[in-house]
């Protein structure tokens, strides 16, 4: 089952709505969502400027980490998938000079590709 399955986790008209209205004290003036998936517990939110990632934190989920990421600042990206037995999928990015990558785990449930493929799309412009 990809993201795109619900229109609670979805990035089509519905989905972008919901998280404006979640999450648009985090935006700058002329700043669009243009993709939104729901990973976990965490949020990737693609806009027309940068990559905002919500982390959920603790048992509660109620402290939330903000992670803003420029697309400029992304120097390189990969997606590692899982074999016959590890449904699991990992992307990874790197940021500016750091050597060591952000990671994100996925799911069998979460698609992998469907970020990667949006993340590819800012990036690569």
């Amino acid at each position: 089952m990809g993201l795109f399955a619900s229109a609670d986790k979805s990035t089509g008209p519905l989905g972008t709505k919901k998280f404006h209205t979640e999450y648009g004290q985090l935006l700058v003036d002329g700043e669009i969502i243009d993709a939104g998936f729901v990973v976990m517990r965490d949020t990737f939110l693609f806009t027309n400027k940068r990559l905002i990632i919500i982390e959920v934190q603790g048992i509660s989920g109620k402290q939330l980490e903000y992670l803003s990421i420029p697309y400029g600042k992304i120097k390189k990206f990969s997606i590692q998938t899982g074999g016959s037995f590890d449904l699991n999928a990992e992307l990874k990015v790197w940021i500016g000079n750091d050597t060591i990558p952000f990671e994100k785990h996925f799911n069998q449930e979460q698609s992998v590709y469907d970020v990667h493929k949006i993340l590819a799309a800012h990036v690569l412009k």
